[in-house]
């Protein structure tokens, strides 16, 4: 392992590293850990070797003789500036945080978080990138934005960086873990696929993110592996739907839901494939009775009528990886007479801003796992990725008798009410689910399969990666 590097290329950087900004999984899980994982829908220890949950709060044990990359230590006193970092981060992730109403710390092992209602999904929200935990120190004084500070294998290097080419990250001497294969992941940014697939097979780099255009070039090359894994779920959602809002009126949101035909991003991208509804069957909040909005040009029509055909002119903003999905989508709903401008920007800028309320709408990734965060995170009316602070009657009153519910036997049915009102008041549609897709030069990394965090983009599971002549 002495000596080994792995170079990585996703295509580009996190623009904030800070614990609650909305960094990319193959970043975040570099130099960051969680207080738990969850693995095939059990909940593992991480940080946290022990909890125990009621209706009131969430104690965690914390594990001993763990340090933060700038020697700070990790107690229960960092579990708090962590999650009230998290809490007041404008973003997707600190709504399920809100649910948070203190936090004692019991002693430097023990952290108690004194919850506002019942959350049996709280847990799992602690596995996934909303959570991270970041050195309270570099936290405190700003420098983690830019420079992360975890307490995983890997520390920041930022002498062997490069500013918007690469991010260098060493092996931390003193991690608490179990060894990993490299000493050394550089992460890069090559963000056109050709570039990416030439630097692969030349040796440049070992591992990237690909396209379907580069199916054949990778299959060809004798040193080229690919594999893939369901990471995406992708949504249109609708932000300026308060009073006077282009999208305040139901029927404009249902017309334009109905003449999005989603079928026609899966001829052209076989990666994605069309969905009803945001959950899978065998998910918490999956609605049998949800049909969506399959592409009907006749009915958007009648909806528009009805609504009194609105002028709208309004912009989505896009990034490269998303940018043709939004145009197939613009052009569609402007036949019904709706003019839709997309923007392109970076990815960095495009995390920040799409779901700001800079935009009347948007298509992005929802990865929440659990309806109780899904719900907090979009729909609620303090929900951070509802700017428009606007909730039905009707859709607070199924969450609140969901949320009421805890972990009881009717928590499933009145879970499913909610997606259902969701889907009702088309908050959100053009549901589709998209795999990540991975490439590899086999001749110099091994172990690579798909990642065991559900929902997360641009992720490999760097500890089982070992050099191939290891």
């Amino acid at each position: 392992m002495e000596g080994s590097v792995l170079t990585v290329n996703w295509g580009g950087f996190s623009e904030n590293w800070t614990p609650g900004a909305e960094m990319e999984a193959g970043d975040m899980r570099v130099p960051y850990e969680n207080l738990v994982a969850r693995v095939d829908g059990e909940i593992e220890p991480v940080l946290a070797t022990e909890w125990e949950q009621t209706d009131e709060e969430l104690t965690l044990t914390l594990r001993e003789g763990v340090t933060f990359h700038d020697g700070t230590p990790f107690d229960a006193e960092a579990v708090k500036v962590n999650i009230e970092t998290i809490q007041d981060t404008p973003g997707p992730y600190s709504g399920p945080f809100q649910v948070i109403e203190s936090i004692d710390v019991v002693d430097d092992v023990t952290v108690r978080f004194n919850l506002s209602r019942p959350v049996p999904s709280l847990l799992t929200t602690l596995s996934t990138r909303a959570a991270p935990m970041g050195s309270p120190a570099a936290i405190e004084d700003g420098s983690i934005a830019q420079a992360p500070v975890g307490t995983g294998p890997w520390a920041y290097d930022a002498g062997a960086s490069v500013p918007g080419t690469r991010m260098s990250f060493t092996l931390f001497e003193d991690y608490w873990g179990e060894e990993v294969g490299y000493e050394t992941i550089n992460i890069v940014a090559i963000t056109e696929d050709n570039a990416a697939t030439a630097a692969l097979t030349s040796g440049e780099i070992d591992l990237t993110d690909t396209e379907t255009t580069q199916f054949s070039q990778i299959d060809s090359a004798g040193n080229l592996e690919r594999t893939s894994y369901p990471a995406i779920r992708n949504n249109l959602m609708f932000f300026d739907r308060g009073p006077g809002g282009m999208f305040e009126d139901v029927e404009v949101r249902q017309a334009a839901c109905y003449a999005i035909d989603t079928k026609v991003l899966a001829e052209i991208e076989p990666d994605w494939t069309v969905k009803t509804q945001h959950f899978d069957e065998g998910d918490q909040g999956y609605n049998p009775e949800i049909k969506g909005y399959p592409h009907d040009s006749e009915r958007a029509q009648e909806l528009y009528a009805e609504a009194g055909k609105p002028a709208l002119d309004a912009e989505m903003l896009a990034a490269p990886f998303n940018e043709r999905q939004m145009q197939i989508y613009a052009e569609q709903m402007g036949e019904l007479g709706m003019e839709i401008t997309v923007q392109s920007a970076p990815p960095p800028q495009f995390f920040s801003e799409w779901n700001s309320g800079r935009y009347p709408l948007g298509l992005g990734g929802n990865d929440e796992l659990t309806p109780y965060d899904w719900y907090l995170s979009w729909f609620a009316a303090d929900a951070p990725g509802n700017p428009s602070g606007v909730e039905s009657d009707a859709l607070k009153a199924a969450a609140d008798k969901a949320i009421t519910a805890g972990t009881s036997e009717d928590a499933d049915a009145l879970w499913a009410e909610v997606t259902k009102v969701i889907s009702d008041e088309a908050l959100t549609c053009a549901h589709v689910a998209g795999e990540d897709l991975l490439a590899w030069n086999s001749a110099s990394v091994t172990g690579v399969d798909a990642p065991r965090e559900e929902w997360e983009t641009h992720l490999v599971n760097y500890r089982d990666l070992r050099p191939a002549d290891s």
